[in-house]
């Protein structure tokens, strides 16, 4: 009775004929075909975009986020600067063109451009930014390749290097130039040299740098430090990238100083 009960289940297997696995192939195959066709159009528009574009492309891929709003200048919002830094609190603008008749991006990118070939191991180490006061570069430190050893305001051939390099771009154009030294927050162990001392030393340093290097010194507006005050890292006060030097090139072209007669008869106003 029992055996008359159970059901017989049957299962029929389709058997594809030899050669026949369906389509997906298909759409992998397109896929690598558009890849390749992307990869060798890139190709083709890197061989005939001149250097300075390409340096624009480069430099806007390696600091776009996706989560920053977009449709404006690579050079606003910051600038070129890893997603993160603040500079201080000091507002960025759009990039704008300055007293010297070069719209600060182009400036900007004859900057990295130029650093890019003269100091390429640097390249990591230098964050532009278009601020209100001007164009605003910083070099920062890191433990593979300091700008100053510690707690000293002797440059190192790195640092030498990359203002070097700065130099052969901005002094090509009468702007005045400011000058800024900060440190992080640990504090020196010399009892003679706070942070703020060692802040405007390094500051100095870079200023005779970038007068050795090509620099007019009439140029020069101001050298200030500003210790651990301003740091680049808010959330992190002893990382070594704030300790920096800001080279600011500023907006104005220099002003004629007056006549000392002029200073002697009146007080400049």
């Amino acid at each position: 009775m029992e055996d008359k009960q159970r059901k017989i289940i049957i299962k029929r297997v389709k058997r594809m004929a030899h050669g026949q696995h369906g389509g997906s192939w298909k759409v992998a195959y397109a896929d690598f075909v558009t890849a390749m066709m992307a990869f060798f159009l890139l190709m083709w528009l890197l061989n005939m975009t001149s250097q300075e574009k390409r340096a624009v492309l480069a430099l806007y891929f390696k600091h776009f986020s996706l989560f920053e709003k977009g449709g404006k200048s690579f050079m606003s919002e910051g600038g070129l600067r890893p997603s993160g830094l603040n500079y201080g609190g000091e507002e960025v603008i759009e990039s704008g063109e300055n007293s010297s008749g070069i719209t600060n991006d182009e400036l900007a990118v004859k900057l990295m451009t130029g650093i890019e070939e003269g100091a390429p191991s640097a390249s990591q180490q230098v964050f532009i930014a278009v601020t209100e006061e001007g164009i605003r570069i910083q070099i920062v430190d890191t433990r593979e390749n300091p700008i100053f050893p510690v707690g000293s305001a002797q440059l190192t051939d790195n640092a030498k290097t990359i203002i070097k390099t700065i130099t052969s771009v901005i002094k090509n154009f009468p702007n005045e130039i400011a000058v800024e030294g900060h440190t992080d927050s640990t504090q020196t162990k010399s009892e003679q040299m706070s942070n703020w001392e060692l802040s405007i030393a390094r500051a100095g340093s870079a200023r005779r740098e970038l007068e050795q290097s090509g620099i007019d010194p009439l140029r020069i507006a101001r050298v200030s430090g500003f210790a651990d005050k301003v740091p680049l890292l808010m959330e992190l006060p002893n990382d070594p990238r704030n300790r920096r030097i800001s080279i600011v090139f500023m907006k104005n072209k220099r002003l004629k100083p007056p006549d000392k007669l002029e200073w002697l008869m009146k007080p400049p106003a």
